[in-house]
């Protein structure tokens, strides 16, 4: 059975990421390439004791596949990127 950071490799840290964090409740991430948006919502959601709204994925110029993550209203974006060192 797979854990949580089985699919999530590491969060992906720039201004970008860092606005969406502050403005828009997202967290990037970058994930194993063979993940789908459905573990991906899984893996944050175990991990991080939040509930995800939606998942957008694409694949990055450098082979990585990225991960954008909405966070519900009830849960902070901000306090996970805290806890990761975002911030």
């Amino acid at each position: 059975m797979k854990r949580p950071m089985d699919v999530i490799r590491y969060p992906h840290l720039t201004e970008k990421s860092v606005s969406m964090v502050e403005e828009e409740n997202k967290l990037v991430f970058i994930v194993e390439d063979e993940a789908n948006k459905n573990e991906v919502k899984w893996a944050v959601e175990e991990e991080f004791d939040v509930g995800v709204v939606n998942v957008n994925t694409l694949n990055t110029m450098k082979g990585n596949k990225k991960a954008i993550v909405q966070l519900s209203e009830e849960d902070n974006a901000i306090d996970i990127a805290t806890r990761l060192g975002m911030l």
